[in-house]
């Protein structure tokens, strides 16, 4: 599988921002779909994930905020990201995995397939 976000770039805080993720190789609507997200110095972290089911599971931390979905048709996997804090900034990564076990939890140990990331700054 191959997996390609977009969208990226720089936004003042209370701003918005739309990643994209293109896949290829596998059909997003059977497996587990989510994004995580790196900080300069800081673990990854799991951000939100959707299964197969349609069942989402957000992070705290972006919670009423952010908004996962998918474009079975397009094969594409969406992060809406409205007001935005500097905390969010850091590198992107779409990620997926078959085994439906894997959005049971935002652990990237369940999550086989990862993107190379894209870049998300927000100043404050």
């Amino acid at each position: 599988g191959h997996l390609v976000e977009s969208g990226g770039g720089s936004a003042q805080a209370g701003g918005s921002l739309r990643l994209s993720c293109v896949v290829s190789g596998f059909t997003i609507s059977t497996y587990c779909m989510g994004w995580f997200r790196q900080a300069p110095g800081k673990d990854d972290e799991g951000v939100t994930v959707v299964g197969s089911d349609g069942r989402v599971k957000y992070a705290d931390s972006v919670k009423g905020r952010f908004t996962i979905s998918k474009d079975n048709a397009r094969n594409t996997l969406y992060l809406e990201m409205n007001n935005l804090k500097a905390e969010d900034s850091g590198r992107y990564y779409c990620v997926a995995d078959p085994w439906a076990g894997a959005c049971l939890l935002l652990h990237r140990g369940n999550l086989g397939l990862w993107g190379k990331g894209n870049q998300v700054t927000v100043s404050s």
